[in-house]
């Protein structure tokens, strides 16, 4: 089963992914990344892989493997 994986430096914090996740699976974190921003973070039980944070994302943050 697919899951998403994220590289959370390249977050910017837009959080389209948030508004487009059908599972409620990605949050925010309550941490900053190298770049000064508050990036996500995926449920791995409540994502099923479908991708569309993948393709919502404008900073290449997630991969579906």
């Amino acid at each position: 089963m697919s899951k998403a994986k994220t590289n959370s430096n390249r977050c910017k914090g837009c959080y389209y992914c948030i508004k487009a996740c059908p599972k409620d699976a990605i949050s925010i974190m309550a941490i900053t990344n190298k770049k000064g921003y508050q990036p996500i973070h995926v449920n791995e039980e409540k994502c099923i892989g479908c991708g569309i944070c993948y393709q919502v994302c404008p900073d290449y943050v997630f991969e579906i493997v």
